[in-house]
């Protein structure tokens, strides 16, 4: 399922169509067949979810070295890649800067995955989920792998939110900004969803 994205009706009066947009521009979702969606997060929220995040992706990427580094001890042990010369695999690995870029790589990849799957599942990481968060979009468009990149490079680790702080009347993040997407807090009913 894609991730919901703001509807607007063609039966809307132009007076309410007028309140949407002032409220879209003070941070409110308005929504009718979503009541009981409302602000966009603040900047404490999203940090708290991004504590949680860390901690999340922070397993995932140890399970992913994991892998990584035990296929490549099996691989070394039974002659399938050379040794050059080192006496254990974990010297090798340790003395080799391409085996340690191929490291993390591929943990890189697991952990990029990891947010953009949950992004694009459900709208919300699991931190996000605990938190009572969810990426939506702002555009009349679909929620495409290409936008969900471009939020996550733009996020730079997670310093982009920080322009939450200085965006009194939007509070909308950097990555929120380029991907054209908002961070809404949600009621305990709205983020009760399978989506997974």
């Amino acid at each position: 399922m894609i991730l919901s994205k703001r509807k607007h009706t063609s039966g809307k009066s132009k007076s309410a169509t007028a309140r949407n947009k002032a409220a879209a521009s003070k941070g409110v979702h308005q929504n009718s067949d979503s009541p009981s969606i409302g602000q966009r997060a603040s900047f404490f929220r999203r940090l708290l979810a991004m504590i949680y995040d860390t901690l999340v992706a922070t397993a995932v990427g140890m399970c992913a070295a994991m892998v990584m580094i035990v296929t490549l001890i099996i691989l070394f042990t039974n002659g399938v890649l050379d040794m050059q010369g080192y006496a254990t695999p974990s010297d090798l690995i340790q003395g080799s800067v391409a085996y340690k870029l191929l490291i993390q790589m591929w943990v890189g990849l697991w952990i990029a995955g990891f947010f953009l799957w949950f992004w694009h599942r459900g709208g919300q990481t699991l931190g996000m989920r605990a938190w009572r968060l969810r990426i939506y979009s702002t555009v009349d468009a679909p929620m495409t792998w290409s936008r969900l990149l471009i939020r996550l490079v733009s996020s730079l680790c997670g310093l982009g939110t920080l322009f939450v702080l200085f965006d009194f009347k939007e509070k909308q993040s950097l990555q929120d900004r380029l991907a054209q997407t908002e961070v809404l807090k949600l009621s305990k009913e709205a983020n009760d969803h399978k989506s997974w």
